[in-house]
């Protein structure tokens, strides 16, 4: 009876004694904690008198998406024998000037996907990856500040593919007009007057008009995440056939020496694109495809893979 409450007296002390090193050392983490989000509290403050000095600001940041497999024999599906694959990288590129009496603000935006399906059985196959995404936008905005928050601007933007059909079609923005910035990280550009250049070999389906011009950008950075999303309207004054809209969206998050995760996706309407390749599917479409009587298609992509900040 002795040893058995001797030994049941030692258990209890023991679990005591650790209950008692468990909460001290959670309370130790707490304090820890506490300290690390002070410390992290102050970094920001100073991150953001740093984004608030005025002068160049620049920075960039990208996407890299890979998916690559093999199979042999693999009876299960239709093509047993192929190797296929999709390789896509996305970049960011920003570079802002804030002065007391003007701003100018430049960004660059280039995403590029390729995509292989080799039939190993198929002689005729073609064995090498195909450009399936090729989006390429850059766009320059200067303004001569009339107060904080508003100024006259000038835009000039352009938009194409880079690795295939460069300038056919492009797309040549030109225009003045306004620009408001509600808060330091966004932009609103309302130009009345722009010229819309486009630049194809399709005369058909292509054609430069006046209109306005609506851009609207957010970009972002908060410690390790980036973010970045843009919306740029072209509206025709002579026809809503000749109107577009592109909206892109770029979310990177760093975990490790610049490197950690990333996701992109755009959003794009174009009249003039749609009937283009309508124009061109073959066999010839009856009757001969015009605005009228070809249904315009909502364009999109996307792209996830592992994301690195310059």
């Amino acid at each position: 009876m002795r040893k058995l409450l001797l030994t049941s007296l030692a258990l209890l002390t023991f679990s005591v004694s650790f209950a008692q090193t468990i909460d001290d050392l959670k309370t130790e983490q707490a304090t820890k904690k506490d300290s690390i989000a002070a410390i992290q509290g102050r970094v920001d403050a100073l991150q953001g008198q740093i984004d608030a000095f005025p002068g160049w600001k620049i920075n960039a940041f990208g996407t890299i998406g890979a998916n690559l497999s093999k199979f042999n024999n693999w009876y299960s599906q239709g093509t047993p024998d192929n190797s296929a694959g999709n390789i896509g990288v996305t970049i960011n590129a920003i570079a802002n000037l804030d002065r007391e009496k003007f701003f100018w603000r430049n960004s660059a935006n280039v995403n590029l996907q390729w995509v292989k399906l080799d039939d190993k059985n198929n002689p005729e196959d073609e064995e090498g990856f195909g450009n399936t995404t090729d989006v390429f936008t850059i766009n320059s905005l200067y303004g001569y500040k009339l107060n904080k928050n508003f100024a006259i601007s000038a835009l000039g933007e352009y938009r194409s593919s880079i690795a295939n059909n460069f300038n056919d079609p492009g797309y040549l923005d030109l225009g003045i007009g306004a620009t408001w910035t509600p808060i330091p990280d966004m932009v609103v550009v309302i130009h009345p007057l722009n010229y819309n250049f486009v630049f194809a070999d399709n005369d058909a389906a292509y054609e430069s008009s006046l209109g306005a011009k609506i851009v609207v950008d957010y970009t972002k950075q908060l410690g390790a995440v980036n973010f970045k999303t843009n919306f740029s309207t072209f509206q025709s004054y002579k026809s809503g056939d000749l109107s577009n809209w592109t909206w892109t969206n770029s979310f990177g998050y760093t975990l490790w020496k610049g490197i950690g995760v990333g996701f992109e996706f755009g959003l794009r309407n174009n009249n003039q694109e749609t009937l283009a390749n309508a124009l061109a599917a073959l066999p010839a479409v009856t009757p001969t495809p015009t605005f009228d009587n070809t249904d315009n298609s909502l364009q999109s992509f996307y792209l996830f893979g592992l994301n690195y900040a310059f």
